[in-house]
């Protein structure tokens, strides 16, 4: 198995006087190597890249409006675009990374995100948003593995853990802000969501030009482009399909064609996975039985976190009435709670009861959230009502996430440490734009109030049963050093 570029080689350090000119590269100018400001201006990439995770599904509402004629199908893929392409990019641009400079790769990735936030916010039709948040996917996919490859070649092997866990803290308090300033910035105007990542981005490229240390690259094989498209073609064509269907049937030829399509080309990128002498993702990975483990949990689960995400910002607006920042105040203390329930209380769950134990009561209270929405709410609005839905939520993600995916790399030998948590968030970003497209599906176009309330009750259920689909797998994180792994 091959070293990935977040994984700096261990017997050579990237920022060691000579080693670019060992790679037949000339040296760049000497900088001096500040890590904690590194560290301060690659968060920046974190920040606009988890921002928009929660900022944008507040917003749909406000964008339909704007876009007169615009149905939830078509504006789904505001969200779907981004998320397949991320999810694609993740994985190419990171091992596409390893070859050229990592800081420049970075400020690269920031530009591209920022000129895209910038086109978005001029859009003038769907379509021209959704080809200007695809663009943004590539940036934010390009800054996320450069992002940590530049942590760990600026700090030092004893500090290496603590600026990864402040760079993950960073991203998932930028998640949690998201509802409130999304809600906050739509009272404007929609186009303040995307305008909002300029100036920050401005001043990460002016600040990063100036200040981040170069970190050379090193000879490495290109990444697979051919199984990147075959990914991304497929998960597309799956995704449009499954939203479709309400339109045209389940039985009917357009589905089957459709379908039968995306698993041609799923097919298609396995086997070139299994055959390439380069593949896209090693099959060796899968041989890694908690790995697996933490693949076969996280694929319905996050495919139940995205239908949750969309499902209850557009309930509380076009449900309730709402507005977005009541939405988005609503919202919020689910994001909040994720990192305080995984930084106070999973560990020490962990450490008593197992990785697989913290796992299933994740998704038993994220399961129960979803079983309350369905339940309680009802056409008659309420804030504690909402509040009570998104702490169970949130207590659950905060258990289930974090706990999966230290369980799953744990497991991962050095080298593929950074290559594998890169497919883990690969399958999360494929998986939350299936829930999305599910959550499409279900939905359809009811024209009452109360077809709206049941549509949105079914598909509700249907999330909290996608989520117990997780328990299923647990028994593959259960081994002798779980405990550690966690």
């Amino acid at each position: 198995m091959t070293a990935h570029p977040l994984v700096p080689p261990p017997t050579r350090d990237p920022l060691a006087p000579g080693h670019a000119a060992a790679q037949g590269a000339a040296s760049p100018p000497a900088r001096p190597i500040r890590p904690d400001q590194v560290l301060a201006i690659v968060c920046v990439g974190i920040v606009l890249a988890n921002l928009d995770l929660f900022i944008v599904n507040v917003a749909l509402p406000d964008i339909a409006r704007d876009f007169t004629g615009a149905d939830l199908a078509g504006l789904s893929w505001i969200l779907n675009g981004y998320a397949i392409v991320y999810a694609a990019l993740l994985v190419f641009f990171g091992r596409l990374a390893e070859r050229h400079r990592r800081d420049l790769s970075f400020l690269l990735g920031v530009a591209l995100f920022t000129l895209a936030s910038a086109a978005c916010a001029a859009a003038t039709s769907v379509a021209m948003l959704v080809a200007f948040r695809v663009v943004q996917a590539a940036g934010a996919a390009l800054m996320t593995p450069t992002s940590l490859g530049l942590l760990l070649a600026a700090f030092p092997p004893e500090r290496r853990g603590h600026a990864v866990r402040t760079w993950t803290a960073i991203g998932g308090f930028a998640a949690a802000l998201g509802p409130v300033v999304g809600g906050f910035l739509v009272a404007w105007s929609w186009r303040w969501i995307f305008l909002v990542n300029v100036p920050i981005g401005v001043v990460a490229l002016v600040v990063g030009l100036r200040h981040l240390p170069p970190v050379p690259g090193h000879a490495a094989r290109r990444p697979d482009a051919w199984g990147a498209a075959l990914v991304t073609l497929g998960i597309g064509v799956l995704t449009y399909g499954i939203m479709k269907t309400p339109e045209w049937g389940w039985a009917s030829w357009p589905t089957a064609l459709t379908l039968g399509g995306a698993l041609l080309l799923l097919a298609l990128f396995v086997a070139d996975c299994l055959r390439s002498e380069n593949p896209f993702i090693d099959p060796a990975l899968l041989r890694i039985r908690p790995f697996t483990g933490a693949v076969l949990v996280l694929a319905p689960y996050s495919v139940a976190f995205g239908a949750m995400l969309l499902s209850i910002a557009l309930w509380l607006q076009d449900g309730w009435g709402w507005s977005g920042l009541k939405a988005g105040l609503a919202i919020a203390p689910g994001p909040f709670l994720v990192p305080v329930t995984s930084l106070l209380l999973a560990g020490r769950l962990i450490a008593r009861i197992g990785p697989a134990s913290v796992v299933a009561l994740g998704v038993a209270l994220f399961a129960a959230g979803m079983a309350w929405w369905a339940m309680v709410p009802g056409l008659e609005p309420s804030m504690p009502v909402a509040v009570t839905g998104m702490v169970l939520s949130g207590i659950g993600v905060g258990l289930t996430f974090p706990t999966v995916m230290g369980a799953g790399t744990a497991a991962l030998p050095a080298s593929a440490f950074a290559t594998g948590s890169g497919v883990l968030n690969m399958i999360r970003q494929t998986a939350l734009a299936l829930g999305v497209a599910i959550f499409v599906a279900v939905i359809g176009a009811p024209d009452t109030a109360l077809g709206r309330l049941a549509a949105y009750e079914r598909a509700w259920w249907l999330t909290a049963a996608i989520t117990l689909v997780a328990l299923l797998p647990l028994p593959l994180l259960r081994t002798r050093s779980s405990g550690r792994a966690g």
